[in-house]
């Protein structure tokens, strides 16, 4: 069984027991979250599809560690003009194990 859910505006494929990085929740480390934005679940013979989101249908999942990505970095330069500058920006993340898929 597996199901697509929504969390900060991107969409995840997860399975149970499944950890993935995710935009930062504001739950603290080793709690229990529940994420209700389920576009389709999907088992063995059946699949539910959403219009857009499933009602009856959350993950449960556990927060394991807040973390920062990559740093990433904006450069911008003028030729001849004497302007540039340096950005630096690292997003803050969150890994979260997937517990169980439910839906009533």
């Amino acid at each position: 069984m597996y199901a697509i859910i929504e969390v900060g505006g991107k969409q995840h494929s997860v399975k149970q027991g499944e950890t993935i990085i995710v935009e930062k929740q504001e739950a603290e480390e080793t709690k229990v979250i529940t994420l209700d934005k389920v576009l389709l679940i999907a088992s063995d013979d059946k699949i539910e599809i959403g219009q857009p989101y499933l009602k009856g249908a959350t993950v449960i999942a556990c927060v394991l560690k807040h973390i920062k990505g990559e740093k990433l970095v904006s450069f911008k330069y003028r030729r001849r003009k004497s302007s540039h500058w340096k950005k630096g920006h690292r997003q803050e993340l969150s890994r979260i194990q997937i517990k169980d898929i439910v839906f009533s």
